[in-house]
């Protein structure tokens, strides 16, 4: 019979592919009363389930919030809503000058940050269209987002991780069981075809495209592709 490929085992759940999320520090938002418009920077920790640190604000009411730390960012220093330019600022992209790059992005008003959170990444305003504002990635893609979303301005600290070597396995294993990935992996061409799809002398043995409605012990390699093959110039 086989065993599962990884792909549906992890769809199926179990404690091999369990987070372990009460060892994570808390949810990342934002502050949005107008009342507490000023945050000290308290502390900055270290979450296991993050790339980037996170910075423990605290605000007049005695409430914290859990940020993502920008480079620069230090204990004490000060977090302003709504104004100023500050590394750490929140503000409104229509009130962001273009050039400036910024993190944390919300995709609609009041949903929290969700774009360009992990460590080193970030988006650059460049200009106003009507009610949206455009912003484009380290990738050269370019979004629009509601004017009224906010962002932070800066860049996430710690984006020089991916220059650091694992040096050894078992530091990795560690890192990959924190986030509830499975490591090491074994390639799929490298097992028997009883075991994977892909198995077998033969590799794939055929395209790597399948279809969307496919099940999940057959869902591997490219699904529901728009296009195959090398794209011409």
């Amino acid at each position: 019979m086989g065993k599962r490929i990884i792909a549906r085992a992890r769809g199926k759940g179990g404690p091999r592919y369990r987070v372990p999320s009460h060892k994570y520090a808390g949810k990342v938002e934002y502050n949005l009363s107008r009342d507490n418009s000023v945050g000290l920077v308290v502390d900055i920790i270290h979450d296991p389930g993050r790339n980037a640190p996170l910075a423990v604000v605290e605000f007049p009411d005695k409430t914290r919030k859990l940020h993502i730390a920008p480079e620069g960012l230090r204990v004490n220093d000060v977090i302003s809503y709504w104004s100023g330019f500050d590394i750490g600022s929140v503000l409104p992209l229509s009130n962001i000058p273009e050039g400036t790059k910024v993190f944390g992005i919300e995709t609609y008003p009041g949903s929290g940050p969700k774009i360009c959170r992990s460590s080193g990444s970030f988006a650059t305003v460049m200009g106003k269209v009507k009610d949206k504002v455009k912003i484009m990635f380290s990738s050269g893609k370019i979004k629009e987002v509601d004017e009224k979303c906010l962002a932070t301005i800066g860049i996430p600290a710690g984006g020089g991780r991916k220059e650091k070597p694992w040096v050894k396995a078992g530091i990795k294993w560690y890192a990959m069981k924190v986030r509830g990935k499975l490591f090491p992996r074994t390639q799929g061409v490298a097992m028997n075809p009883v075991d994977h799809p892909f198995g077998g002398k033969t590799g794939p043995g055929g395209p790597k495209a399948v279809s969307r409605h496919a099940p999940p012990g057959r869902k591997v390699g490219s699904i529901s592709p728009k296009r195959l093959g090398k794209r011409k110039k």
